[in-house]
């Protein structure tokens, strides 16, 4: 299969490259950019004239609820939400059911992904049994499985000699471990970010200090073991101040940001919005404005949709009832382009650092081999309409989970094609 994208603004942060292109596809790899390799004789076209034209989206958070919760999504589901998207290349946490901690289900998981045969799959294993934070997990058994790291997803560990002996284990054999930091007792039963706004609607509270503490206990375990570690969805200032100190220091670190904690804050649970209880909990506009600036000065090394389908039956109940989550596969490029937009210091370089935070500096946290359009790499190629627009509606979403706090807005950039491994898998 050859492939010719032809007249569209290129975009590859990871090369620097910002210009109206030709991108030529052979074989499922990128054959080259501006002139045609010799002998090139196109099977396929597509005219990108007014189109930016980037590398497939990497997205670091995507639960797509297989195995055990396929009542709330699918992979077909959620596979194809990836597409509508543009994403590409996906990591998906261990907290399915049963949890990824053995293997077998990691291997029945990639198989099933293989099968549907649209975005690149890439789990987490659990860091410990169950995640029930006790004993470890054969992670090198599961690293051959398909594993490209481990995880407690939403389930703190209560007993810190057992992260210190997970992180230990992970530095000998140079894995990553990845951690949403909160403390197991601050905050717990929470729902909302703890402030006045949460004690004006009786709601319990999540403070800061509950990801500032974790923050502490973590870098202490890192200067003792010398290990890894991807922070996940970081949601306050005080948390970004510690990180900024902890990579001037040389920690082995990097942190990602959940794309609706850009936009929105605790104001907007509104009048009890269930669709805007989300884990971490929207937190001031401080906190917000603390991460958008984050982002541009790399405190922030990459931006997640943090997307976790949630049913009718769990999300349609009063807040503090409600399951926490969003749907955000089909959300991330328009909402990162939205922060693109918002950043004073001229949007040209904000548009490639968007996508950069997206496609090649997530595939560098996640170790793997995506988010460019580098001569030889695979062809996993996003097309957009950045002035596009277009408003959220649950209904014309192609993912299972219809809930998102941004429902009824209206946002720009819309995906037009999404290539993967050199073959069109979605055209609008």
């Amino acid at each position: 299969m050859k492939l010719h994208i032809k007249n569209g603004r290129v975009i590859d942060p990871a090369h620097g490259v910002d210009a109206v292109q030709d991108l030529f596809i052979v074989d499922g790899k990128i054959a080259a950019i501006g002139t045609a390799p010799a002998g090139f004789a196109a099977d396929q076209s597509i005219d990108a004239s007014g189109l930016v034209v980037a590398p497939g989206l990497v997205d670091l958070s995507a639960r797509l609820r297989e195995p055990g919760y396929e009542y709330k999504a699918t992979l077909e589901s959620e596979l194809q939400a990836a597409m509508q998207g543009g994403v590409t290349t996906l990591v998906c946490p261990p907290d399915t059911d049963p949890v990824l901690d053995e293997p077998g289900l990691v291997e029945m998981l990639k198989h099933r992904a293989r099968i549907v045969d649209q975005a690149n799959v890439h789990p987490l294993g659990a860091l410990t049994v169950g995640l029930k934070g006790q004993a470890l997990t054969e992670m090198a058994e599961l690293t051959e499985a398909g594993c490209i790291g481990f995880a407690q997803a939403e389930e703190p560990i209560l007993d810190t000699t057992v992260l210190l002996r997970a992180m230990q284990y992970a530095k000998t054999f140079e894995y990553t471990v990845w951690l949403r930091p909160q403390d197991a007792h601050i905050g717990r039963g929470g729902v909302a970010h703890a402030g006045p706004l949460a004690s004006r609607l009786g709601l319990s509270g999540v403070p800061v200090m509950s990801e500032t503490i974790a923050l502490h206990t973590i870098f202490e375990l890192m200067r003792a073991t010398g290990a890894r570690v991807h922070l996940c969805r970081i949601s306050s200032a005080a948390g970004l101040d510690l990180i900024r100190a902890a990579k001037k220091e040389g920690l082995n670190l990097t942190a990602d940001v959940g794309v609706h904690h850009l936009h929105m804050t605790d104001a907007d649970i509104g009048f009890f919005d269930s669709n805007a209880r989300l884990t971490p909990p929207l937190r001031s506009q401080r906190d917000r404005d603390a991460i958008r600036a984050a982002l541009v000065d790399g405190t922030v090394d990459a931006i997640c949709s943090d997307h976790t389908p949630v049913d009718d039956d769990e999300k349609l109940l009063p807040f503090g009832e409600a399951s926490p989550g969003a749907t955000g596969l089909e959300l991330l490029l328009a909402l990162t382009l939205k922060w693109a937009q918002d950043q004073p210091h001229g949007a040209q370089g904000a548009l490639a650092l968007a996508i950069g935070k997206i496609t090649c500096e997530a595939a560098r946290i996640a170790g793997l081999p995506a988010g460019t359009l580098g001569v030889g790499a695979a062809a996993d190629v996003v097309l957009f309409d950045p002035a596009a627009r277009w408003t959220v509606d649950g209904k014309a979403l192609a993912s299972q989970g219809k809930h998102t706090p941004f429902l009824g807005y209206e946002l720009a950039g819309q995906v037009r094609a999404t290539v993967v491994r050199g073959r069109v898998a979605y055209q609008r």
